[in-house]
């Protein structure tokens, strides 16, 4: 007669390892999409922080700067998704 292991926890949570490890492959196998999504990631916190700044009253140069870095951060995710969606030569 076998013995059935109890398992505790949330099945679908996972350990940071496991998270890491899943990313590394997944970075190696997609790098376009693995390269968006750094690129999505970066222009979600140069928002938010613009968000924050305007709302605290700032206003002037640096401010232009970290838009037209947003702005930047934009243009580049667009051009790795046409990347994705061009045919390819047959």
């Amino acid at each position: 007669m076998t013995t059935r292991r109890l398992r505790t926890g949330n099945l679908l949570t996972m350990r940071a390892e496991s998270r890491e490890q899943i990313d590394k492959s997944h970075a190696a196998r997609f790098p376009v999409q693995h390269e968006i999504q750094n690129l999505q990631n970066e222009l979600n916190n140069f928002n938010e922080r613009i968000i924050e700044l305007e709302n605290e009253g700032h206003r002037g140069y640096a401010m232009e700067v970290l838009k037209a870095k947003a702005i930047d951060f934009a243009r580049q995710i667009d051009e790795l998704r046409c990347l994705l969606v061009q045919p390819r030569p047959k």
